[in-house]
């Protein structure tokens, strides 16, 4: 049986009609039609569908979407401020920490988590954040090196 479900996507107020079942995924993707957020492997595994849900990196392929009623919901499109790309999205950039780019928008997503609680985080902690989230094109040396320069440690 179909509910309705308000929450807030990249700042706006979205209410939907759906399974409350339904896999947040699925919703901002088919229904909000926001793609930077990634289907990978649909079992938490991978990281590709990363979201921050109140500022916390969550699975959007395995967090039904009744769990976001009320929450503020923060995916891939909504981390610039018009044509100012976020200073993690820059970092990436200048370290050229995207082959394919598939996990990019989860990597970004789960440093931005990381950056916000850890601001000055050991090489450790970036590991442990960064857990969860693959990169099928092993670019984990760059990824590693723009998290540092997001932290604004671009020369340990």
């Amino acid at each position: 049986m179909d509910v309705t479900i308000t929450f807030t996507v990249n700042g706006q107020i979205q209410t939907i009609t759906t399974d409350p079942k339904r896999p947040l995924l699925d919703v901002l993707r088919e229904d909000l039609h926001l793609t930077g957020t990634k289907f990978g492997c649909g079992a938490a595994q991978c990281g590709a569908c990363s979201v921050l849900i109140d500022g916390k990196r969550a699975f959007s392929c395995s967090t039904p979407v009744s769990e976001v009623a009320g929450k503020s919901v923060l995916t891939i499109e909504g981390l610039a401020k018009g044509d100012a790309l976020h200073p993690v999205q820059e970092a990436f950039l200048a370290e050229g920490a995207f082959q394919c780019g598939y996990c990019s928008p989860g990597m970004i997503l789960a440093t931005v988590a990381l950056l916000s609680q850890t601001p000055n985080p050991t090489d450790a902690q970036i590991v442990t954040a960064l857990d969860g989230n693959l990169c099928r094109c092993c670019g984990y040396t760059k990824i590693f090196k723009a998290v540092r320069r997001a932290a604004g440690q671009a020369g340990r």
